[in-house]
């Protein structure tokens, strides 16, 4: 037989998890329906375009560098985000935590410089 009050704490926490994060999505639109003047009109509810109205389909293309500079910066978040973790932790994995970093930071390297060589951080 399986004991499933171990779960308990796991349901009591996504229970409480969940209340919370309901809470605090509607519970400020109420206050601010109940508190405030509720007055939409068309300038309120249209969307904001950078200041002017769009005129252009929102389904033109964009020049690729766009998505190559988005993924040049998610490449070296994540690797901010993988440095913290193992100058903490480098006196446990020694010599083979190090290697390993070694390797990646080269891996990005690499990449970084095939970027660079092939233009891409080239901007007109």
């Amino acid at each position: 037989m399986v004991d499933l009050s171990e779960y308990a704490p796991i349901l009591l926490f996504l229970f409480v998890a969940a209340g919370l994060s309901t809470a605090f999505v509607f519970l400020p639109m109420g206050v601010s329906r109940l508190t405030g003047t509720h007055n939409p009109s068309a300038e309120k509810l249209s969307e904001y375009e950078c200041g002017f109205p769009a005129f252009e389909d929102s389904r033109s293309q964009f020049d690729v560098r766009f998505y190559l500079v988005a993924i040049l910066f998610i490449i070296f978040d994540l690797e901010a985000a993988f440095l913290f973790p193992w100058a903490v932790s480098l006196d446990q994995t020694a010599w083979l935590g190090w290697g390993s970093m070694m390797v990646f930071l080269l891996i990005l390297t690499v990449g970084f410089i095939y970027e660079w060589k092939m233009g891409a951080l080239e901007w007109e």
